[in-house]
């Protein structure tokens, strides 16, 4: 039985280097054959739309459209958190494969009993 990951993010382009990390772990996370939700609060709900990704820049880590890309490919799920997403007035439309939203209480439910959590 797979182990239950949730990878934490709180940033976007304001703080890049966060938004790799958190993709590093979730991708290594995704490679031992857990299964990851990245919960995605705070200005992090912008990951999970479409494009976003691909304008943040990290000189010294991977691309970000490229680790965001792999995640998806992997089969990672995104967790926004609704209040967050709707109070930057964002469009649902632009949620990108994998990404839903969805509060707490189904973020406990995925948590289950045990659940591996790792927040940037």
């Amino acid at each position: 039985m797979a182990t239950k990951v949730i990878v934490g993010c709180t940033h976007g382009e304001e703080e890049p280097d966060r938004v790799v990390v958190s993709y590093l772990t979730a991708g290594a996370a995704l490679d031992k054959g857990h299964e990851v939700v990245m919960w995605l609060t705070s200005e992090g709900v912008r990951l999970a739309l479409s494009g976003y990704a691909d304008r943040i820049r990290v000189d010294q880590d991977p691309p970000v459209e490229r680790v965001h890309a792999q995640f998806i490919e992997k089969g990672g799920r995104f967790y926004v958190c609704p209040i967050c997403f709707n109070e930057r007035d964002l469009d649902e439309e632009r949620l990108v494969e994998g990404a839903e939203l969805k509060g707490a209480t189904p973020l406990m439910d995925f948590a289950g009993e045990a659940a591996m959590t790792f927040n940037y």
